[in-house]
């Protein structure tokens, strides 16, 4: 099983991807520290500074949403090999499919670990950077921060698991690129909008991310411009147990699903 995980690293560091995500990652960190040096209260509708608890918890919230990006590396570790038709040798290799596939989920689960390590690092330094520049203290304490942003970390690995489960169910990759998208940006708000199943919202994952990182921006906007409360969120351990579900059921999809599919 190791010599499969190492094969699975080496043939993801043979592509561009890495680059790509390393690139994809440094610009999600630079975007929050970009909005922070542009400051909260120039945003439109103005917002309070950085020296707020929200507003501080807002600029690390938008990093969460940009965990469609691992996802989408996720997707691509299972759908391009069919893509590509390298799901053959893959398999001549590994005659037992299930390595295989448990194979991919430990290698990108650790690419998915990595890009969020430097999207949070970049976001962190841009954060703190920006209050320095403007000679505010932020509204949260450094260790808080620190601790949200180790959260946002994790949790683009998971994502990156759910990524996976998606390309072994769908195993063509623009189409699976395109339902990952549409679910995450689309159907999670979609779903904020329609009374009586916006209770759904704190139990997907986009809602579990937002109770880890304390991001109520989106469920407080909606709710304002319908004029309906806001969908509750979990408790920061809850969400992190919505998570942890969806992590290991992301994995057992991923394992399971191809296991007779033809691959020919």
């Amino acid at each position: 099983m190791t010599a499969l995980v190492w094969a699975e690293l080496r043939r993801l560091a043979a592509t561009r991807l890495p680059m790509w995500g390393a690139l994809a990652a440094t610009g999600s960190g630079g975007f929050v520290g970009l909005l922070a040096l542009i400051g909260p209260e120039n945003f439109d509708p103005p917002m309070p500074g950085l020296e707020t608890d929200a507003s501080v918890r807002v600029l690390l919230g938008l990093l969460g949403l940009c965990a469609f990006v691992p996802a989408l590396l996720g997707t691509t570790a299972v759908a391009s090999e069919y893509r590509h038709r390298t799901i053959t040798t893959t398999a001549l290799f590994a005659p037992r499919r299930w390595t295989a596939l448990a194979a991919k989920l430990a290698a990108y689960t650790i690419a998915g670990l990595a890009y969020g390590l430097i999207a949070v690092t970049v976001a962190g330094a841009a954060l703190f950077g920006a209050a320095a520049v403007k000679g505010v203290t932020l509204g949260l304490p450094a260790a808080t921060v620190l601790a949200l942003l180790a959260r946002i970390a994790v949790t683009m690995a998971v994502y990156t698991l759910v990524g996976v489960a998606v390309g072994a169910l769908i195993p063509n990759q623009v189409a699976a690129a395109a339902v990952l998208g549409a679910y995450f940006y689309m159907i999670e708000t979609a779903l904020l909008l329609i009374p009586g199943v916006k209770e759904l919202y704190p139990y997907l994952p986009g809602g579990a991310t937002a109770a880890l990182t304390g991001f109520t921006f989106l469920t407080e906007a909606l709710a304002e411009q319908t004029g309906g409360g806001a969908a509750s969120l979990l408790s920061a351990p809850l969400g992190a147990a919505v998570l942890v579900g969806y992590a290991l059921a992301a994995a057992v999809i991923a394992v399971v699903a191809p296991l007779r599919r033809d691959i020919t």
